[in-house]
């Protein structure tokens, strides 16, 4: 952003004018951010559902793949490799790439591993911030007596 522009928006606020941003009220009921909709996009439903396709599609089918890959570039691997003291570079070229795609399959089997384990754990967490807030909430209240 540059300066100038900053200093517009500076005199805009100043002057109350209704094009500046104001963030300390809620947004519109309707046409603005948010419009109706809840705060959170995702349900328990939801959050089964993207576990499960973890669970049952992803994470076989990039293990299926990745053994498929292994096997067909050892294959070529081999094929270029030096047989008679003699080989093409690209053997080494394949095999070291070979090696790089391997890490990071290893990575993304992590990663979608840690996603799923959060999205069992995001239900759990909501709740215990919920019923925590709640507890201290309680604690303040001066009208929990009456």
């Amino acid at each position: 952003m540059a300066w100038d522009e900053w200093e517009q928006i500076k005199a805009g606020a100043a002057a109350g004018s209704t094009a500046s941003m104001r963030l300390n009220q809620l947004a519109p009921a309707a046409g603005g951010g948010g419009a109706g909709k809840p705060d959170l996009a995702s349900s328990p439903a939801a959050k089964k559902a993207a576990a499960k396709a973890i669970d049952d599609d992803l994470e076989p089918g990039v293990r299926r793949d990745g053994k498929h890959a292994a096997e067909t570039t050892n294959a070529a691997v081999r094929a270029f490799g030096a047989k008679d003291g003699h080989g093409w570079d690209t053997s080494g070229a394949l095999k070291r790439a070979h090696e790089t795609w391997e890490m990071q399959v290893r990575m993304l089997l992590g990663r979608l591993s840690a996603e799923n384990q959060a999205l069992g754990a995001t239900g759990i967490s909501l709740q215990n911030n919920e019923l925590d807030i709640a507890a201290r909430l309680a604690r303040q209240s001066r009208i929990q007596g009456i």
